[in-house]
């Protein structure tokens, strides 16, 4: 079972990285893949993308976990970000390397040259990476602020923002954190943040920490503020509720002036210990996933009879919409014990009068018990029902959206980690219903449900794509934003000949870290378990 599995923390760094960009450095980020069955390589995280630098360290670690009883194959990828779209495949590539987990984890560190394709080395590139276990679950959140800062800018004031690095075994300084950048101020409060306890310290209150407050500058030279070292165990003073204050040092100034004070005071206005929960824990916990079925039967997908009909069965009785339901729901049907999903179509006419068009009809014709028995019941069901409707419109998604959310508000009224819904929606992508469907998914991300958009045959899924609020935070038609992303869209065309697990891992990979962000958002831990000592 997942508790034999341990996780893995890589963190990575390069040197000398190409320059892609004219007149600046690149601006890199290190993407991981693994290979699967088939010799496919799948994305599993990321780092940050930084801005004109050819040496980055990263502070966004990789989380992997380690089977020992398989061979891993990892590749690290190292890309030049020029747009905001989240595919690397428009990006310029800076160089990969491919090694097994099995080598990191035993050599602990590893360094190698970066290649652009096997054998075609990329300029003098390298690429370091350094494994270590996670062993503690638990997080420090911290709020810190600083106060009357040298001004490093000519015009205007500085743009601060601090790096926390911690002492590795070598004695050399490892960058753990870096907050965002405040603007033109020298009187900067940084967000909230939390950093897992094994990434801060390696879980020992007592090792070496430094801050650096620096001046944000956009080439990439940014100017040191000044610097302090501490440790956990004096940030974790300000846990009583009373700050904790440090002098910020600029060791050039500091030589110079004899009467030198320091270079402004960072505080730490906030900062406590929290148990991170994990997915697993959730779930082994004996929290329930709910899953439910929309699919989409309006007109603009033609009629099933014909053979160009995203609804036509092909010969073998399949079609898109079948195989995109069977590869998701595999997954999903062993986190439900009952086994049973309510399905429900929407945009089509019904029998015996064929008068109106219905935005949410039991897929069983049963809607006091719209349940069907497993994925091959949701199958089944589908099957039954596509002879007797009639395709129509408009493609309305907010009515199911709504159901589900109204289901999920019932079950969130239970003060315990205990019940999560996931909606999955296949459609052909013509919504109708644009701004209702917004104002729904708002409403529904204060609530337990992910909601999984799957886009089949080949229409422009712009509209789905802005509902997906990765590339920006998705607002009702009166401004409100979402609470937390809840919405996870994937153009099924992506995946037709690709091994049907592939779309279940892409579909799926959000669900848990909504699922434990919305329960860490009302503060739930997982049921049956005791949970870490909070000290």
């Amino acid at each position: 079972m997942a508790d034999c599995v341990s996780k893995v923390e890589l963190t990575v760094s390069c040197t000398d990285l190409l320059d892609k960009d004219v007149g600046s450095k690149s601006d890199p980020l290190c993407a991981l893949f693994q290979k699967s069955e088939g010799d496919k390589w799948t994305e599993l995280c990321r780092t940050e993308a930084l801005k004109n630098t050819s040496s980055p360290a990263f502070s966004q670690r990789l989380r992997v976990d380690y089977h020992f009883e398989t061979v891993q194959n990892l590749k690290f990828g190292v890309y030049d970000i020029d747009n905001s779209s989240s595919d690397l495949g428009d990006d310029d590539y800076l160089g990969g390397v491919e090694l097994t987990l099995g080598q990191i984890v035993s050599s602990k560190t590893v360094t190698r040259p970066l290649q652009l394709k096997k054998g075609k080395p990329a300029g003098k590139g390298s690429i370091t990476v350094t494994a270590e276990e996670i062993k503690d679950n638990r997080a420090i959140v911290l709020e810190l602020e600083a106060k009357k800062l040298d001004n490093k800018d000519t015009f205007g004031k500085s743009d601060p923002f601090l790096e926390i690095f911690k002492q590795g075994d070598d004695g050399k300084w490892q960058l753990v954190h870096r907050t965002e950048v405040v603007q033109n101020n020298l009187n900067p409060s940084w967000k909230k943040f939390s950093v897992p306890l094994q990434t801060l310290c390696s879980c020992d209150m007592e090792k070496p920490l430094k801050m650096a407050c620096s001046d944000h500058d956009d080439d990439g030279s940014h100017d040191l503020i000044g610097s302090f070292t501490t440790k956990a165990s004096e940030l974790l003073k300000a846990a009583g509720g009373s700050p904790v204050e440090f002098d910020c040092i600029n060791p050039e100034k500091q030589k110079k002036k004899k009467s030198y004070k320091n270079s402004g005071v960072v505080s730490v206005k906030s900062c406590k210990l929290v148990t991170q929960y994990t997915f697993l824990d959730y779930v082994m916990g004996g929290c329930q996933i709910n899953f439910t079925v929309g699919i989409d039967f309006t007109g603009s997908n033609g009629d099933p009879r014909s053979p160009n009909s995203l609804h036509y069965m092909s010969p073998d009785g399949t079609n898109q919409y079948l195989s995109a339901l069977w590869s998701v729901g595999q997954v999903v049907q062993d986190y439900d014990t009952d086994k049973l999903f309510p399905a429900f179509g929407f945009g089509a006419k019904l029998p015996p009068d064929f008068q109106v068009a219905h935005h949410e009809f039991a897929l069983n014709f049963n809607p006091s018990n719209p349940y069907c028995q497993g994925i091959q019941g949701i199958l089944d069901a589908y099957r039954g029902v596509l002879p007797q409707i009639k395709l129509s419109g408009p493609t309305n998604f907010s009515p199911i959206i709504n159901h589900v959310a109204s289901i999920a508000s019932s079950a969130a009224q239970a003060p315990t980690a205990s019940q999560y819904f996931v909606l999955l929606i296949l459609t052909d992508g013509e919504i109708t219903d644009f701004d209702q469907t917004k104002d729904a998914i708002v409403r529904a991300s204060r609530l337990p449900l992910s909601i999984i958009i799957v886009g089949v045959g080949p229409a422009d899924f712009k509209a789905m794509e802005l509902l997906d609020g990765d590339d920006g935070v998705l607002r009702s038609s009166v401004g409100e934003a979402v609470s937390r992303d809840i919405v996870q869209f994937v153009p099924f065309t992506k995946f037709k000949d690709a091994p049907m697990a592939s779309l279940a891992q892409s579909v799926l990979a959000e669900v848990p870290n909504q699922l434990v962000s919305y329960f860490k958002m009302r503060g739930l831990d997982p049921l049956k378990r005791q949970a870490a000592p909070k000290s």
